[in-house]
């Protein structure tokens, strides 16, 4: 081998290396995004016993996630620019393992509140940053990164859920189930610590900061998009179960219906980023809100009835509009600065509409006492989601409606 060729090798070598540690680091921290939401989730009545917990206290700790993704998570962008994406992602990490043990050990109500914030803390800063990484270091690979990510982002959601109280059943203590999901958020740390970005992508932390967001109607319309697709999500796992009970479903049986929506997702999640680069945003887009209308409909007419299990389905595919969204915050943008714009403005304000969801169809269930208004709420925030949704799909772009706020 000539000298040329033995120096190129050893080039490739460490680049091919920083790339699968990337990759790697990339989809392990995917996997600690929702497990401090999820896992909480299914110990909820022995966390509320072992702390004296209020109903009042229980349902600001149900909502902490939705306040914590929307309030922390606008501040990424900034933290990436100023400290690179290895050290927030792999910050964001730590702080997470920190408050999923400190809060576990707690021994007073708002203690637990405080360390869930610390711990849901990582989670929000990491569902901006990582679209912008994908968009800055796979720029041809955006369909493989985004179903690498939001995949296992499926994955660890449902494992936390499920695992958990088995955990707390096998150790008989809830809070070293709650405590266990710091291993893992300790060991996504490891690919970003082995990690080294390289020279010229490390200058100015390689991401951009694209000013007057709020000047874009792109923005906008993919706020409502994925606001309107969270809440839909949000109001599904929160109030599934007791849909289906008022129709006549066992307590057994309805959570077997929300675990197969959930199940649904996972194969989707893999899939549909990859359809989105390779047929477009639009047909995947049209496939999936399709199958709103005859879920919504089915499942108020046919509460706790027979097909149940169809219209948890079609509501799976329909909530996969998430990582087709993901997706168009990587083909919504031309440089990673517009990544970051998108990702982080819709995303904060997306989190808001998400969170009013389940409170909504709450407060329309117990006003009337029955269900219809909250199926009607269902459809508008269908309606807006596909109105919005039509807008972001066609080819245009963030840095063109903001010609005078280039990337600085």
């Amino acid at each position: 081998m000539t000298t040329v060729g033995l120096v190129r090798e050893r080039a490739v070598r460490p680049a091919l290396f920083g790339a699968w540690m990337l990759a790697v680091g990339v989809v392990l921290a995917a996997f600690n995004f929702r497990t401090a939401v999820t896992s909480v989730g299914s110990l909820l009545p022995r966390v509320q016993a072992g702390l004296g917990m209020s109903e009042t206290v229980a349902g600001l700790l149900t909502t902490l996630p939705v306040l914590a993704f929307a309030g922390l998570g606008v501040f990424s962008p900034r933290l990436v620019r100023r400290f690179g994406p290895r050290a927030v992602i792999g910050g964001a990490l730590a702080a997470m393992s920190l408050g999923l043990i400190a809060r576990a050990y707690s021994g007073h109500t708002a203690l637990f509140l405080l360390f869930s914030l610390l711990a849901l803390s990582g989670g929000a800063i990491g569902n901006v940053a990582v679209p912008v990484i994908i968009k800055r270091y796979f720029p041809h690979r955006i369909g493989p990164m985004t179903t690498a990510y939001s995949s296992t982002l499926a994955i660890g959601t449902a494992v936390a859920a499920a695992a958990t109280a088995p955990l707390e059943h096998l150790t008989g203590d809830w809070r070293l189930a709650l405590a266990a999901w710091s291993v893992p958020a300790l060991l996504g740390i490891v690919p970003w610590i082995l990690w080294r970005p390289e020279p010229a992508a490390a200058g100015a932390n390689g991401v951009a900061h694209l000013r007057g967001v709020h000047r874009s109607r792109l923005a906008w319309m993919l706020l409502l998009v994925f606001g309107g697709q969270s809440a839909i999500a949000y109001i599904l796992m929160g109030w599934t179960t007791t849909i289906l009970g008022d129709g006549g479903m066992s307590t057994a049986a309805a959570g077997a219906m929300l675990g197969l929506l959930t199940m649904v997702q996972i194969p989707l999640a893999m899939a549909v980023p990859m359809l989105t680069v390779r047929w477009g945003p639009r047909p995947v887009f049209w496939i999936l809100v399709a199958t709103y209308p005859p879920a919504i409909l089915g499942m108020w007419l046919d509460v706790g009835g027979g097909l149940a299990w169809l219209w948890m389905i079609l509501f799976g595919f329909g909530t996969s509009v998430f990582p087709l969204v993901l997706t168009l915050f990587g083909l919504r943008a031309r440089t990673s600065g517009g990544t970051s714009a998108l990702s982080s403005f819709a995303q904060s304000g997306g989190y808001l509409i998400a969170g009013s969801g389940p409170v909504a169809v709450g407060w329309f269930h117990g006003l009337t006492g029955s269900w219809g208004l909250p199926f009607l709420f269902l459809a508008l925030l269908t309606a807006m989601l596909i109105a919005a949704g039509a807008y972001v799909i066609g080819d245009r772009y963030i840095e063109d409606q903001l010609p005078h706020s280039a990337p600085r």
